[in-house]
């Protein structure tokens, strides 16, 4: 048996290799990976060989939002066993720092993150991790609907943070994943009314078709007139805005837009340093949040597709193969549909 892996080399150099199948740790299972996504951050290590402090060094195996089937457990585990479908947690934690024990384990110093410098990911044939990172999907949910709990997380995460209750009018700046997964959870979450921006129309028009309320196309406009525009289109201040892109125009647009005593949450990614209107925020006291991936939020993301109440499977555009790695990371650089998912194995 093989473990075909697809292996970032160096900056711009993606290549498949065969690497030994792991063993289980007492503590662990491993996993005959199917289902696996492509996130931004992987496409930003292969172009740009880095995220921040995270620089691609050595050989990293790449995946971090995926599902498969547990083919062995170590002898600790109880909970799962062979043959039983699971959705991955990527980030396992040292589980004893003060912020492991107040429940924010995704603050953790130490923490684990598959496919971040220098841990290796999942897409590969087989992969081992810790069982009590592994979540146990029923025989209705998909695998491909098990890797995107890694995205639905991060939108969880963010709308729990913000606050975000029945009756909200909610802005989400940025119809990419990550704001297409914060609007399903936005509206799950009783939201009266959500209103989503972004540049392309072809993403406005997914986001409509999965129950955004009002959207918005943003490429002609400032982020005075943008904020004009939004009050006036949702019929009053957004009580919480969900920022997506990071670019600073849009930060700025959170800020401006947002109902005086709500709350901005940041979740997109940009520059490390931009200027912002502080004092507008500040004598409104709109609160601005940072969120960081995700923590006790896979059950919630887990339920909510089970549940039925969020529908993830009109944002899979994409299916390729283990052996198509490469055409699959240009399809997602190029922006070219929403989800792209690597399928590694042939189960259901």
């Amino acid at each position: 048996m093989e473990n075909l892996s697809a292996v970032l080399v160096k900056k711009g150099d993606i290549r498949l290799e065969k690497r030994p199948i792991p063993e289980p740790k007492d503590d662990e299972v491993l996993i005959q990976m199917h289902s696996v996504g492509i996130c931004g951050s992987d496409v930003h290590y292969w172009v740009n060989g880095a995220i921040g402090p995270f620089v691609v060094k050595q050989p990293m195996v790449l995946g971090h939002e995926a599902s498969g089937v547990v083919a062995k457990c170590g002898k600790s585990v109880k909970h799962l066993k062979p043959g039983d479908r699971v959705a991955i947690e990527p980030g396992v934690p040292c589980r004893y720092c003060e912020f492991c024990k107040s429940g924010k384990y995704n603050l953790c110093p130490d923490v684990i993150f598959c496919a971040t410098p220098p841990v290796h990911g999942n897409l590969c044939n087989y992969y081992t991790h810790a069982a009590d990172f592994c979540y146990k999907l029923p025989d209705h949910v998909s695998l491909d609907e098990g890797a995107l709990l890694e995205p639905l997380s991060v939108g969880v995460h963010a709308c729990r943070r913000a606050g975000v209750t029945a009756g909200h009018n909610i802005l989400v700046t940025g119809a990419g994943p990550i704001g297409l997964v914060s609007l399903l959870v936005a509206k799950a979450m009783g939201a009266n009314k959500v209103l989503i921006t972004d540049i392309q129309d072809s993403r406005l028009q997914v986001a409509k078709d999965i129950g955004a309320d009002i959207t918005l196309n943003l490429k002609s406009l400032n982020p005075d007139e943008a904020s004009k525009k939004v009050i006036e289109l949702l019929g009053d201040a957004p009580d919480v805005t969900i920022e997506c892109c990071g670019f600073p125009d849009a930060v700025k647009l959170a800020i401006k837009a947002t109902k005086s005593g709500g709350t901005v949450q940041l979740v997109g990614m940009g520059p490390p340093e931009i200027s912002l209107p502080l004092i507008d925020a500040a004598v409104r006291e709109v609160d601005i949040r940072g969120v960081f991936r995700y923590a006790n939020c896979y059950p919630i993301a887990l339920n909510l597709i089970a549940s039925g109440k969020v529908n993830v499977k009109p944002l899979i555009t994409h299916h390729f193969k283990l052996e198509d790695t490469l055409k699959a990371y240009e399809t997602t650089r190029k922006g070219e549909g929403i989800k792209v998912i690597i399928q590694c194995a042939g189960q259901k």
